[in-house]
Protein backbone atom coordinates (compact mmCIF):
# COMPACT_ATOMS: atom_id res chain seq x y z
CA UNK A 1 0.00 0.00 0.00
CA UNK A 2 1.09 3.68 -0.88
CA UNK A 3 2.05 5.54 2.49
CA UNK A 4 1.23 8.69 2.37
CA UNK A 5 3.82 10.87 4.23
CA UNK A 6 1.76 14.52 3.92
CA UNK A 7 0.39 14.59 7.37
CA UNK A 8 2.03 16.80 10.05
CA UNK A 9 -0.01 15.81 13.50
CA UNK A 10 1.26 13.68 16.17
CA UNK A 11 -1.63 11.40 18.85
CA UNK A 12 -1.21 11.58 22.25
CA UNK A 13 -1.36 7.89 22.72
CA UNK A 14 0.98 7.18 25.62
CA UNK A 15 0.15 6.68 28.98
CA UNK A 16 2.58 6.91 31.89
CA UNK A 17 3.28 3.45 32.44
CA UNK A 18 5.05 3.61 28.48
CA UNK A 19 6.82 7.22 29.40
CA UNK A 20 8.44 5.66 32.66
CA UNK A 21 9.58 2.85 30.59
CA UNK A 22 10.59 5.07 27.83
CA UNK A 23 12.65 6.58 30.23
CA UNK A 24 14.49 3.47 31.94
CA UNK A 25 15.10 2.30 28.46
CA UNK A 26 16.91 5.15 27.11
CA UNK A 27 18.92 4.89 30.69
CA UNK A 28 19.28 1.16 31.13
CA UNK A 29 21.66 -0.02 28.49
CA UNK A 30 24.80 0.99 26.42
CA UNK A 31 26.65 2.68 29.52
CA UNK A 32 25.94 0.21 32.68
CA UNK A 33 26.84 -2.50 31.00
CA UNK A 34 30.26 -0.74 29.30
CA UNK A 35 31.54 2.18 31.12
CA UNK A 36 32.59 0.87 34.76
CA UNK A 37 35.96 -0.36 33.43
CA UNK A 38 36.66 3.04 32.36
CA UNK A 39 35.48 4.67 35.57
CA UNK A 40 37.52 2.29 37.87
CA UNK A 41 40.54 2.99 34.96
CA UNK A 42 40.66 6.54 36.04
CA UNK A 43 39.66 6.05 39.64
CA UNK A 44 41.83 3.43 40.74
CA UNK A 45 39.60 2.61 43.44
CA UNK A 46 36.17 0.58 43.43
CA UNK A 47 35.14 2.92 46.97
CA UNK A 48 35.79 5.93 44.31
CA UNK A 49 34.11 4.38 41.72
CA UNK A 50 30.86 3.99 43.90
CA UNK A 51 31.00 7.55 44.84
CA UNK A 52 30.95 8.41 41.27
CA UNK A 53 28.17 6.63 39.99
CA UNK A 54 26.03 7.85 43.30
CA UNK A 55 27.12 11.52 42.67
CA UNK A 56 26.01 11.04 38.85
CA UNK A 57 22.35 9.91 40.14
CA UNK A 58 22.11 13.11 42.06
CA UNK A 59 22.85 15.01 39.33
CA UNK A 60 20.46 13.09 36.81
CA UNK A 61 17.71 13.18 39.52
CA UNK A 62 18.14 17.04 40.17
CA UNK A 63 18.06 17.14 36.55
CA UNK A 64 15.12 15.33 35.87
CA UNK A 65 13.67 17.43 38.71
CA UNK A 66 14.04 20.33 36.37
CA UNK A 67 12.91 18.78 33.35
CA UNK A 68 9.97 17.87 34.89
CA UNK A 69 8.76 21.61 35.36
CA UNK A 70 9.58 22.46 31.83
CA UNK A 71 7.82 19.35 30.18
CA UNK A 72 4.87 20.57 32.66
CA UNK A 73 5.08 24.17 30.93
CA UNK A 74 5.28 22.89 27.42
CA UNK A 75 4.18 19.61 26.58
CA UNK A 76 4.97 19.34 22.89
CA UNK A 77 7.28 17.14 20.93
CA UNK A 78 10.98 18.26 21.08
CA UNK A 79 12.45 18.47 24.72
CA UNK A 80 15.39 20.54 25.04
CA UNK A 81 14.41 22.21 21.65
CA UNK A 82 11.29 23.20 22.38
CA UNK A 83 12.71 24.63 26.11
CA UNK A 84 15.68 26.15 24.87
CA UNK A 85 13.64 27.49 22.14
CA UNK A 86 11.25 29.36 24.60
CA UNK A 87 14.16 30.57 27.80
CA UNK A 88 16.63 31.96 25.01
CA UNK A 89 15.61 31.98 21.43
CA UNK A 90 14.90 30.14 18.68
CA UNK A 91 18.79 29.83 17.15
CA UNK A 92 19.41 28.14 20.96
CA UNK A 93 16.50 25.91 20.24
CA UNK A 94 18.00 25.16 16.94
CA UNK A 95 21.68 24.21 18.27
CA UNK A 96 19.91 21.98 20.88
CA UNK A 97 17.71 20.29 18.11
CA UNK A 98 21.19 19.86 16.08
CA UNK A 99 22.99 18.38 18.89
CA UNK A 100 20.08 16.01 19.70
CA UNK A 101 20.38 14.87 15.72
CA UNK A 102 24.21 13.85 15.94
CA UNK A 103 25.13 13.79 19.42
CA UNK A 104 21.95 13.10 21.75
CA UNK A 105 20.31 10.38 19.45
CA UNK A 106 22.46 9.28 16.76
CA UNK A 107 26.07 8.71 18.17
CA UNK A 108 24.40 6.87 21.32
CA UNK A 109 22.52 4.85 18.74
CA UNK A 110 25.88 3.87 17.06
CA UNK A 111 27.09 3.05 20.81
CA UNK A 112 24.66 0.95 21.27
CA UNK A 113 24.40 -0.98 18.38
CA UNK A 114 28.75 -1.24 18.83
CA UNK A 115 27.88 -2.62 22.19
CA UNK A 116 24.95 -5.28 20.76
CA UNK A 117 27.73 -6.64 18.39
CA UNK A 118 30.33 -7.11 21.06
CA UNK A 119 27.79 -8.71 23.37
CA UNK A 120 26.47 -10.81 20.61
CA UNK A 121 30.01 -12.16 19.21
CA UNK A 122 30.75 -13.23 22.78
CA UNK A 123 27.74 -15.10 23.49
CA UNK A 124 28.27 -17.04 20.00
CA UNK A 125 32.25 -17.27 20.68
CA UNK A 126 32.89 -15.27 17.38
CA UNK A 127 36.83 -13.96 17.08
CA UNK A 128 36.55 -10.34 16.66
CA UNK A 129 38.15 -10.26 12.89
CA UNK A 130 40.58 -6.92 12.16
CA UNK A 131 38.60 -4.05 10.67
CA UNK A 132 39.38 -2.76 7.12
CA UNK A 133 40.19 0.64 7.50
CA UNK A 134 40.70 3.70 5.27
CA UNK A 135 43.23 6.01 6.33
CA UNK A 136 43.97 9.16 5.74
CA UNK A 137 47.70 10.71 6.31
CA UNK A 138 47.71 7.63 8.96
CA UNK A 139 44.61 8.83 10.36
CA UNK A 140 42.19 5.86 10.16
CA UNK A 141 38.90 7.58 8.78
CA UNK A 142 36.43 4.67 8.17
CA UNK A 143 36.45 1.49 9.48
CA UNK A 144 34.29 -1.40 8.53
CA UNK A 145 34.11 -5.05 10.46
CA UNK A 146 31.92 -7.96 10.75
CA UNK A 147 30.84 -6.10 14.06
CA UNK A 148 30.15 -2.92 12.21
CA UNK A 149 27.85 -4.69 9.66
CA UNK A 150 25.64 -6.23 12.54
CA UNK A 151 25.46 -2.78 13.79
CA UNK A 152 24.41 -1.07 11.13
CA UNK A 153 21.96 -4.05 10.11
CA UNK A 154 20.28 -3.38 14.11
CA UNK A 155 19.63 0.20 12.93
CA UNK A 156 17.91 -0.41 9.93
CA UNK A 157 15.70 -3.22 11.63
CA UNK A 158 14.79 -1.13 14.63
CA UNK A 159 14.05 2.17 12.68
CA UNK A 160 12.37 0.17 10.21
CA UNK A 161 10.12 -1.12 13.26
CA UNK A 162 9.30 2.68 14.51
CA UNK A 163 8.49 3.22 11.41
CA UNK A 164 5.74 1.34 10.91
CA UNK A 165 4.12 2.84 13.79
CA UNK A 166 4.06 4.13 17.25
CA UNK A 167 1.75 1.61 18.85
CA UNK A 168 3.98 -1.16 17.78
CA UNK A 169 6.93 0.38 18.28
CA UNK A 170 5.62 1.18 21.78
CA UNK A 171 4.82 -2.43 22.41
CA UNK A 172 8.09 -3.52 21.21
CA UNK A 173 9.80 -1.39 23.55
CA UNK A 174 7.97 -2.24 26.66
CA UNK A 175 8.66 -6.11 25.81
CA UNK A 176 12.41 -5.24 25.66
CA UNK A 177 12.88 -2.83 28.39
CA UNK A 178 10.62 -5.22 31.08
CA UNK A 179 13.22 -7.74 29.58
CA UNK A 180 16.12 -5.41 30.49
CA UNK A 181 15.01 -4.64 33.94
CA UNK A 182 14.52 -8.27 34.92
CA UNK A 183 17.66 -8.99 33.32
CA UNK A 184 19.25 -6.32 35.44
CA UNK A 185 17.56 -7.16 38.81
CA UNK A 186 17.99 -11.58 38.04
CA UNK A 187 21.60 -10.47 37.40
CA UNK A 188 22.15 -8.60 41.01
CA UNK A 189 20.48 -10.73 42.56
CA UNK A 190 22.36 -14.16 41.44
CA UNK A 191 25.31 -11.90 41.45
CA UNK A 192 24.82 -11.68 45.23
CA UNK A 193 24.17 -14.91 45.69
CA UNK A 194 26.88 -16.23 43.82
CA UNK A 195 30.21 -17.74 46.15
CA UNK A 196 32.54 -17.02 43.32
CA UNK A 197 32.86 -13.60 44.29
CA UNK A 198 34.88 -11.56 47.38
CA UNK A 199 33.87 -8.44 48.99
CA UNK A 200 37.36 -7.31 49.86
CA UNK A 201 37.24 -6.51 46.01
CA UNK A 202 35.95 -3.42 47.46
CA UNK A 203 39.31 -1.91 49.38
CA UNK A 204 41.59 -2.90 46.53
CA UNK A 205 43.18 -0.44 44.50
CA UNK A 206 45.42 0.11 41.97
CA UNK A 207 48.34 2.68 41.76
CA UNK A 208 46.68 5.79 43.33
CA UNK A 209 45.29 8.64 41.28
CA UNK A 210 47.11 11.78 40.92
CA UNK A 211 44.75 14.68 40.42
CA UNK A 212 41.73 13.29 41.60
CA UNK A 213 39.70 16.44 40.44
CA UNK A 214 40.46 15.59 37.19
CA UNK A 215 39.48 12.08 36.83
CA UNK A 216 36.77 12.12 39.17
CA UNK A 217 35.25 14.70 36.25
CA UNK A 218 36.43 12.91 33.73
CA UNK A 219 35.08 9.70 35.20
CA UNK A 220 31.49 11.40 35.61
CA UNK A 221 31.61 12.13 31.52
CA UNK A 222 31.39 7.84 31.27
CA UNK A 223 29.22 7.94 34.11
CA UNK A 224 26.92 10.82 32.90
CA UNK A 225 26.42 9.41 29.57
CA UNK A 226 25.41 5.82 30.98
CA UNK A 227 22.77 7.71 33.09
CA UNK A 228 21.71 9.58 29.18
CA UNK A 229 18.05 9.28 28.79
CA UNK A 230 16.91 10.49 31.96
CA UNK A 231 14.64 13.28 30.12
CA UNK A 232 13.51 10.93 27.45
CA UNK A 233 9.52 11.46 28.01
CA UNK A 234 10.23 14.99 27.32
CA UNK A 235 10.82 14.75 23.89
CA UNK A 236 7.97 13.09 23.09
CA UNK A 237 5.51 15.57 24.92
CA UNK A 238 3.21 16.01 22.19
CA UNK A 239 2.14 12.24 22.22
CA UNK A 240 1.84 11.99 25.76
CA UNK A 241 -1.39 11.53 27.69
CA UNK A 242 -2.10 14.14 30.29
CA UNK A 243 1.27 15.95 29.87
CA UNK A 244 1.32 17.96 32.52
CA UNK A 245 1.50 14.99 35.35
CA UNK A 246 2.69 12.38 33.39
CA UNK A 247 6.13 13.52 31.91
CA UNK A 248 7.33 15.51 35.25
CA UNK A 249 6.21 12.03 37.27
CA UNK A 250 7.81 9.68 34.54
CA UNK A 251 11.47 11.66 34.65
CA UNK A 252 11.03 10.89 38.68
CA UNK A 253 10.32 7.22 38.65
CA UNK A 254 12.27 6.17 36.35
CA UNK A 255 15.69 8.24 37.32
CA UNK A 256 14.87 6.79 40.87
CA UNK A 257 14.30 3.35 39.77
CA UNK A 258 17.68 3.33 37.40
CA UNK A 259 19.54 5.09 40.01
CA UNK A 260 18.93 2.46 42.41
CA UNK A 261 19.74 -0.67 39.73
CA UNK A 262 22.66 1.40 38.25
CA UNK A 263 24.48 1.54 42.30
CA UNK A 264 23.67 -2.07 43.28
CA UNK A 265 25.08 -3.90 39.45
CA UNK A 266 28.13 -1.39 40.12
CA UNK A 267 28.61 -3.43 43.49
CA UNK A 268 28.00 -6.86 41.43
CA UNK A 269 30.51 -5.80 39.33
CA UNK A 270 33.24 -5.32 42.12
CA UNK A 271 32.28 -8.31 44.00
CA UNK A 272 32.83 -10.22 40.96
CA UNK A 273 35.99 -8.79 39.33
CA UNK A 274 39.42 -6.71 41.05
CA UNK A 275 40.26 -3.28 39.60
CA UNK A 276 42.38 -4.27 37.43
CA UNK A 277 40.38 -7.57 36.14
CA UNK A 278 37.79 -4.03 35.17
CA UNK A 279 40.12 -1.79 34.64
CA UNK A 280 39.68 -0.46 30.87
CA UNK A 281 37.35 -3.28 30.03
CA UNK A 282 34.59 -2.42 27.35
CA UNK A 283 32.92 -5.57 28.29
CA UNK A 284 32.58 -5.51 31.93
CA UNK A 285 28.89 -7.37 32.20
CA UNK A 286 30.47 -10.26 30.30
CA UNK A 287 33.51 -10.30 32.56
CA UNK A 288 31.75 -9.94 35.84
CA UNK A 289 29.33 -13.09 34.32
CA UNK A 290 32.18 -15.13 33.43
CA UNK A 291 33.90 -14.58 37.14
CA UNK A 292 31.11 -15.40 39.28
CA UNK A 293 28.41 -17.99 36.66
CA UNK A 294 31.59 -19.05 34.55
CA UNK A 295 32.10 -19.57 30.68
CA UNK A 296 29.01 -21.38 29.45
CA UNK A 297 26.84 -19.39 31.92
CA UNK A 298 28.27 -16.39 30.86
CA UNK A 299 27.78 -16.41 27.43
CA UNK A 300 24.00 -17.11 28.05
CA UNK A 301 24.46 -13.71 30.13
CA UNK A 302 26.04 -12.07 26.77
CA UNK A 303 22.89 -12.93 24.49
CA UNK A 304 20.71 -11.26 27.33
CA UNK A 305 22.44 -8.27 27.58
CA UNK A 306 22.75 -8.25 23.57
CA UNK A 307 18.96 -8.15 23.72
CA UNK A 308 18.58 -5.82 26.51
CA UNK A 309 20.45 -3.27 24.81
CA UNK A 310 18.01 -4.05 21.76
CA UNK A 311 15.79 -1.75 24.29
CA UNK A 312 17.53 1.38 24.69
CA UNK A 313 18.59 1.07 20.87
CA UNK A 314 14.82 1.05 20.03
CA UNK A 315 13.78 3.87 22.81
CA UNK A 316 16.22 6.41 21.13
CA UNK A 317 15.19 5.37 17.90
CA UNK A 318 11.43 6.03 18.75
CA UNK A 319 12.43 9.25 20.89
CA UNK A 320 14.51 10.96 18.74
CA UNK A 321 13.12 12.13 15.33
CA UNK A 322 10.35 13.77 17.45
CA UNK A 323 12.98 16.79 17.99
CA UNK A 324 13.80 17.04 13.81
CA UNK A 325 10.06 16.67 13.49
CA UNK A 326 9.44 19.61 15.92
CA UNK A 327 12.23 21.53 14.47
CA UNK A 328 11.06 21.09 11.17
CA UNK A 329 7.15 22.08 11.95
CA UNK A 330 8.93 25.29 12.99
CA UNK A 331 10.01 26.37 9.63
CA UNK A 332 13.67 25.58 11.00
CA UNK A 333 14.90 22.66 9.45
CA UNK A 334 14.29 20.97 6.26
CA UNK A 335 10.02 20.82 5.86
CA UNK A 336 10.47 17.41 4.72
CA UNK A 337 10.96 16.42 8.21
CA UNK A 338 7.61 17.40 9.56
CA UNK A 339 5.74 15.31 7.26
CA UNK A 340 4.05 12.50 9.19
CA UNK A 341 2.37 9.23 7.57
CA UNK A 342 -1.08 9.89 7.42
CA UNK A 343 -1.25 5.86 7.57
CA UNK A 344 1.11 5.62 10.43
CA UNK A 345 1.20 8.43 11.98
CA UNK A 346 5.10 7.98 12.76
CA UNK A 347 7.78 10.60 11.11
CA UNK A 348 9.26 8.54 8.91
CA UNK A 349 11.65 10.85 7.32
CA UNK A 350 13.10 12.24 10.54
CA UNK A 351 13.59 7.96 11.44
CA UNK A 352 15.39 7.43 8.30
CA UNK A 353 17.82 10.79 8.87
CA UNK A 354 18.56 9.42 12.26
CA UNK A 355 19.86 6.37 11.07
CA UNK A 356 21.72 7.07 8.47
CA UNK A 357 23.71 9.36 10.62
CA UNK A 358 24.33 6.12 13.28
CA UNK A 359 25.70 4.26 10.39
CA UNK A 360 28.27 7.13 9.43
CA UNK A 361 29.55 7.23 13.09
CA UNK A 362 29.46 3.36 13.68
CA UNK A 363 32.26 3.30 11.02
CA UNK A 364 33.82 6.83 11.83
CA UNK A 365 34.40 6.80 16.04
CA UNK A 366 36.01 4.85 18.11
CA UNK A 367 34.20 3.73 21.18
CA UNK A 368 35.84 5.27 24.01
CA UNK A 369 36.38 8.89 22.14
CA UNK A 370 32.43 8.56 20.75
CA UNK A 371 31.57 7.94 24.63
CA UNK A 372 33.62 11.72 25.54
CA UNK A 373 32.30 13.16 22.63
CA UNK A 374 28.79 12.41 23.87
CA UNK A 375 29.08 13.19 27.41
CA UNK A 376 30.61 16.35 26.89
CA UNK A 377 28.23 17.92 24.20
CA UNK A 378 24.71 16.58 26.58
CA UNK A 379 25.92 17.73 29.82
CA UNK A 380 26.72 21.00 27.92
CA UNK A 381 23.24 21.51 26.63
CA UNK A 382 21.26 20.03 29.52
CA UNK A 383 22.77 22.52 31.69
CA UNK A 384 22.19 25.17 29.51
CA UNK A 385 18.31 23.67 29.36
CA UNK A 386 18.56 24.50 33.27
CA UNK A 387 19.81 27.56 33.20
CA UNK A 388 16.90 28.31 31.07
CA UNK A 389 14.65 27.27 33.64
CA UNK A 390 15.92 29.63 36.05
CA UNK A 391 15.52 32.30 34.00
CA UNK A 392 12.41 31.27 33.07
CA UNK A 393 11.92 31.45 36.90
CA UNK A 394 13.13 34.71 37.39
CA UNK A 395 11.02 36.51 34.63
CA UNK A 396 7.68 35.18 35.07
CA UNK A 397 7.98 33.36 38.76
CA UNK A 398 6.78 29.64 39.47
CA UNK A 399 4.63 27.15 37.34
CA UNK A 400 1.20 28.75 38.11
CA UNK A 401 -0.61 25.62 37.38
CA UNK A 402 1.41 22.53 36.86
CA UNK A 403 4.72 20.96 38.82
CA UNK A 404 6.87 22.78 40.62
CA UNK A 405 10.65 21.51 40.82
CA UNK A 406 11.39 19.88 44.21
CA UNK A 407 13.95 21.94 45.94
CA UNK A 408 14.50 24.99 43.66
CA UNK A 409 16.49 27.00 43.65
CA UNK A 410 18.97 24.46 45.30
CA UNK A 411 18.14 21.39 43.23
CA UNK A 412 19.28 23.42 39.53
CA UNK A 413 22.45 25.43 41.45
CA UNK A 414 23.64 21.59 41.88
CA UNK A 415 22.77 20.20 38.45
CA UNK A 416 24.68 23.71 36.76
CA UNK A 417 27.57 23.77 39.09
CA UNK A 418 28.37 19.41 38.73
CA UNK A 419 28.02 19.96 35.12
CA UNK A 420 30.67 23.27 34.48
CA UNK A 421 32.41 20.96 36.42
CA UNK A 422 32.40 18.35 34.09
CA UNK A 423 32.67 20.50 31.25
CA UNK A 424 35.76 22.24 32.05
CA UNK A 425 37.83 18.89 33.10
CA UNK A 426 36.26 17.44 29.91
CA UNK A 427 38.75 20.63 27.62
CA UNK A 428 41.58 20.17 30.21
CA UNK A 429 41.96 16.29 29.77
CA UNK A 430 40.03 15.09 26.93
CA UNK A 431 40.46 18.20 24.01
CA UNK A 432 40.01 16.02 20.63
CA UNK A 433 36.95 14.79 21.60
CA UNK A 434 35.79 18.27 23.56
CA UNK A 435 37.12 19.45 20.62
CA UNK A 436 34.89 17.98 18.00
CA UNK A 437 31.62 18.30 20.30
CA UNK A 438 32.92 22.02 19.89
CA UNK A 439 33.51 21.75 16.23
CA UNK A 440 29.80 20.23 15.70
CA UNK A 441 28.06 23.02 17.74
CA UNK A 442 30.03 25.43 15.34
CA UNK A 443 28.55 23.09 12.51
CA UNK A 444 25.06 23.98 14.42
CA UNK A 445 25.52 27.59 13.93
CA UNK A 446 26.28 27.24 10.68
CA UNK A 447 23.49 25.59 9.53
CA UNK A 448 20.78 27.89 11.43
CA UNK A 449 22.62 30.69 9.55
CA UNK A 450 21.56 28.90 6.27
CA UNK A 451 18.39 28.28 7.09
CA UNK A 452 17.61 31.74 7.83
CA UNK A 453 18.95 33.07 5.25
CA UNK A 454 16.57 30.48 3.52
CA UNK A 455 14.03 32.19 5.32
CA UNK A 456 14.95 35.53 4.70
CA UNK A 457 15.22 34.89 1.15
CA UNK A 458 11.51 33.46 0.80
CA UNK A 459 10.53 36.16 3.05
CA UNK A 460 11.30 38.48 0.51
CA UNK A 461 10.83 36.55 -3.14
CA UNK A 462 7.35 36.26 -1.98
CA UNK A 463 7.20 32.57 -2.06
CA UNK A 464 6.17 32.67 1.64
CA UNK A 465 4.15 35.83 3.40
CA UNK A 466 6.74 38.00 5.41
CA UNK A 467 4.58 37.54 8.34
CA UNK A 468 5.42 33.71 8.62
CA UNK A 469 9.36 34.52 8.85
CA UNK A 470 9.60 32.64 12.48
CA UNK A 471 13.16 33.30 12.32
CA UNK A 472 12.78 37.38 11.76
Amino acid sequence: MKNNLNGSELKREIGFFTATILVIANMVGTGIFTTSGFVIKEMGSPTAMLICWAAGGVFALCGALCYGELGSRYPQAGGEYIYLKETFGKWMGFLSGWISLVVGFSAPIAAAAIAFAIYSFQMFSIPAAPPLALTIMGVPMVSVSLQSLVAISVVIVFSVVHYHSLKVGSRVQNLLTLFKVGLVVAFITAGFLSENGAAANLWLETKPATGFAEKFAVSLIFISFAYAGWNASAYIGGEIKNPGRNIPLSLLVGTIIVSSLYLLLNVVYIYALTPTQMGGAVDVGARAAVSLFGENISKVVSGAIAVGLLSVLSAMIMTGPRVYYAMSKDRIFFELFAKVSKARHTPAHSIFLQAGIAILLIITASYEKLLIYIGFTLSLFAMLTVVGLVRLRLKNGPNPSGYRTFGYPITPAIFIAGNLWIIWFSIKSRPIPALCGLATIGLGLGAYLYFKRRQDLQSTTGKRPAHQNILR
